[in-house]
């Protein structure tokens, strides 16, 4: 192959109970990217639309882990990257992640695929980091895998990806404004008490045995967040009213997405995520701020090719 197009879809992290550690990837949102080989070696960003980010490798995040993966290998010719940006940068749906893992995953496609999804998400931590200071995987994980995933270690790197309940929804609502993660992290505690851990390590618990048990009360039961939420909700317009609308139309549970603005519900059945995506929507739209609103199924595809 010597061009190929590709969909990195959008993300989110944390789900409430597992902050850096629980991810999910969404369906039908996210970037698309083309990569073609040039007899000119070396790795280049020849157009980026969208969005206004540097074509400079070391400034941008897909530069920064693409020259993580080819640091790795030799090859005899060069690569360059467009990138068509549809998710919207500090959305807290996984914008830099989606530029992040798409790139190693096409320029992985371009090699022959020397390396498998999982270790992909090593290098796409690299270019994360660009943007949010710090490499975790929470986004690129899921982004890569499809479905949902769960960062157990990070030295080294073990990502256990989970398939999602079938009857399981997500509604998303994202606010045009932008929250970067580096602000949002800003604000966090660096020490926590030990009854919140507690609180936290059994909600985690919980929300992992529920979807391996399609078990959809104890996954709503356990979207508590005591650690993160308290710190970051009032970064995000109405937060409190459009998450307990969220619950009282029957969602599952609801939270930050991310590191907001987005915010995110889980529901069981589509026309029970419809009815909240509404009263989501009714109770954001007093704050007069433009917003999106997607349902979605789980992902369970992940970054993928695009065949015209």
């Amino acid at each position: 192959m010597n061009e190929i197009k590709i969909f990195a879809p959008a993300t989110i992290a944390n789900l409430n109970c597992g902050f850096d550690v629980l991810g999910l990837c969404l369906d039908g949102i996210g970037d698309e990217m083309i990569f073609r080989k040039s007899t000119e070696k070396g790795l280049r960003i020849t157009k980026i639309t969208g969005a206004d980010l540097p074509l400079e490798l070391e400034n941008n995040v897909a530069g920064v882990a693409g020259l993580a993966l080819l640091d790795k290998v030799e090859i005899d010719f060069g690569i360059e990257i467009e990138i068509y940006k549809k998710l919207k940068l500090g959305s807290g749906i996984g914008s830099s992640s989606a530029s992040a893992a798409g790139a190693v995953f096409g320029i992985n496609e371009l090699l022959g695929k020397p390396f498998t999804k999982k270790e992909l998400v090593n290098f796409a931590m690299k270019g994360e980091a660009v943007a949010s200071g710090s490499e975790h995987a929470d986004n690129v994980a899921p982004c890569l895998l499809g479905g949902f995933t769960l960062v157990t270690g990070y030295n080294p790197l073990e990502v256990i990806r989970i398939e999602a309940p079938a009857d399981l929804f997500v509604v998303v609502l994202h606010p045009h404004i932008e929250v970067k993660t580096s602000d949002a992290r800003a604000v966090l505690k660096p020490e926590i008490s030990l009854k919140n851990a507690i609180t936290q390590i059994g909600n985690l618990g919980g929300f992992v045995a529920g979807l391996y048990t399609n078990d959809y009360d104890l996954i709503g039961r356990s979207m508590k967040d005591v650690l993160v939420e308290p710190y970051r909700k009032h970064l995000i317009p109405n937060f409190d009213l459009v998450k307990n609308v969220a619950l009282s139309n029957r969602a599952l549970g609801a939270g930050i997405s991310g590191a907001g603005p987005s915010i995110f519900a889980l529901c069981k059945g589509k026309k029970t995520a419809e009815t909240v995506a509404n009263a989501m929507q009714n109770a954001f739209k007093e704050t007069k701020i433009p917003y999106d609103i997607h349902v979605s199924k789980i992902n369970e595809e992940g970054t993928k090719l695009i065949t015209n």
